[in-house]
């Protein structure tokens, strides 16, 4: 029977191969519904296995499906392909070959981590109970992504999967432990776009205008009075206006303006709120200023939220791979987003996040140009990947 402590020893040796991986896919970052040549590597890794591989699933999606001894339904494994528009500079020999992009979030991680689950199931597929699926998705940076594209070409259901795991690396944790709750785990994201039309005319003489600009500045004041107090203040939620820009000269009020942003929350209920409310604002600014103002919201992301009973058997697997200690409990969520959340809206699901820091290194943010890893969380988590997987057919 297989074991936590089997797959761990297994995992160890496997290092050499997980590494190679994750260098080779981070030398070749390429950014969203464009990962044909990491699509390829991840593709034929898997034939190597002798999984069943599907290739161009939702663009440039992968998929390889492990059968094991029984007919049930199976388990998925979820790694993102894309890299960010960011040029690199970690000076590693392994860096970027290709000038401002970069695996600034640990997409190439996780794609060799659930390489390497594969590696390690492929070897004990007589074992397993049931099918594993391994997703390798893309379009994970880009709203609305590629997790919807994944999930219309039916991923989860030939064969029928009855629950997920995905995770990300962090250098915020040490090598060794995992963070981890039940429940909300990450916000959903949602964008805008809000037009802002005013009437120009001469500087000198702006009640013969309508100013964009002041409009624009009154919508930027009063939409951040929606989190402040138009919602529950026990609910977190955010609004941003990231960009803003209007006119044309100096002495002429401004006829336009457009203005970008985003949205975040924990819950549906919450999501919907700051959306009718960011209506009624604007109408309100429109028609105090003179304005007519649009607005074109995206949603994006739902939030993420943990399968209770999936998360406790996480924590019990997690508990025999890594000890009990090194189990974590995330104490509030990140509202920061993830399209894995499409995949746990449809089955049970669990996020977590896979300790990665660098000893004596100053940690970095996902998204950050000298974002790292230790590579040695990626046996850890190979093996961690594949008793999840193992534990959930049983």
């Amino acid at each position: 029977m297989v074991s936590a402590g089997d797959l761990r020893a297994a995992a160890e040796v496997l290092k050499p191969q997980l590494v190679a991986w994750r260098r080779r896919l981070h030398q070749c970052p390429e950014l969203s519904f464009a990962e044909r040549e990491t699509a390829a590597l991840v593709a034929g890794v898997l034939r190597e296995l002798g999984l069943q591989v599907r290739s161009g699933i939702g663009g440039t999606g992968v998929v390889g499906v492990l059968a094991g001894t029984g007919d049930g339904p199976g388990v998925a494994l979820r790694a993102d392909m894309d890299a960010l528009p960011l040029q690199e500079d970690t000076g590693e020999e392994f860096a970027s070959r290709y000038p401002g992009r970069m695996h600034g979030c640990g997409h190439d991680a996780h794609m060799a981590l659930v390489l390497g689950a594969a590696a390690l199931l492929a070897e004990r597929r007589q074992e397993l109970p049931g099918p594993v699926v391994f997703i390798f998705q893309p379009g994970e940076e880009m709203p609305p992504g590629g997790a919807r594209l994944m999930l219309e070409a039916g991923v989860l259901d030939d064969p029928p999967v009855k629950a997920a795991f995905g995770l990300h690396v962090t250098a915020y944790l040490p090598v060794g432990t995992v963070g981890v709750r039940s429940g909300a785990i990450m916000a959903s994201a949602d964008n805008f776009t809000i037009k802002i039309k005013g009437r120009t005319s001469h500087g000198a003489s702006p009640h013969l205008g309508a100013d964009a600009i002041v409009a624009a500045a009154q919508a930027v004041l009063a939409l951040q009075t929606i989190v402040a107090r138009r919602l529950d203040p026990v609910q977190p939620a955010v609004l941003t206006v990231g960009t803003i820009h209007g006119g044309e000269k100096e002495n002429i009020v401004a006829g336009q303006v457009t203005m970008t942003g985003t949205t975040r929350a924990l819950n549906n209920v919450i999501r919907k709120q700051m959306e009718d409310s960011m209506r009624q604002v604007l109408a309100g600014v429109a028609a105090a200023s003179g304005t007519a103002i649009d607005m074109d919201y995206l949603r994006g992301y739902p939030p993420l939220i943990n399968d209770e009973g999936l998360t406790d058997l996480f924590r019990r697997v997690a508990g025999a791979v890594l000890g009990p200690d090194k189990v974590l409990e995330l104490a509030t969520p990140s509202l920061g987003a993830e399209d894995f959340a499409r995949y746990a809206e449809k089955i049970p699901a669990v996020y977590f996040n896979l300790g990665a820091a660098i000893p004596g290194a100053e940690p970095h943010p996902w998204h950050h140009p000298q974002f790292n890893i230790n590579e040695d969380c990626l046996p850890i988590g190979a093996a961690l990947l594949a008793s999840l997987a193992v534990e959930t057919l049983r």
